[in-house]
């Protein structure tokens, strides 16, 4: 069974940083990507960052530049440092990590709980 924790999130004043944590628990397959997706109130979630398991990275234009993800794969973790936060960043943000058994098969899905960042202004 594949279960994500986050861990990190709180409250920072505008310009400042937090580092959110995501551990994974379970089995992993090599085919593999781990992101961050966040959602505001009455909004739809949306993807902020990602990495592959070959360290391609994605990230959202609001947060280039600003955030960094990352990824450590023997702990099995990833990690996204947010810096120079702004009051739009506030959400729930969430761990995500999608994996497929080989090339051609379908991804699976897996979501952590979610961690309040709140950016004060």
């Amino acid at each position: 069974q594949v279960q994500l924790v986050e861990s990190g999130g709180g409250l920072v004043q505008a310009g400042g940083s937090l580092r959110l944590s995501c551990a994974v628990s379970g089995s992993i397959f090599s085919d593999n990507a781990m992101g961050w997706y966040r959602q505001c109130p009455g909004k739809q979630r949306e993807l902020v960052a990602s990495i592959t398991s070959g360290e391609n990275t994605n990230y959202a234009d609001s947060v280039k530049g600003r955030f960094t993800v990352s990824r450590d794969k023997a702990k099995k973790q990833v990690y996204l440092q947010t810096n120079s936060a702004k009051p739009e960043d506030t959400a729930v943000y969430y761990c995500n990590l999608k994996m497929r058994r080989a090339p051609g098969t379908i991804w699976t899905n897996y979501w952590g709980q979610g961690t309040q960042v709140t950016v004060s202004s």
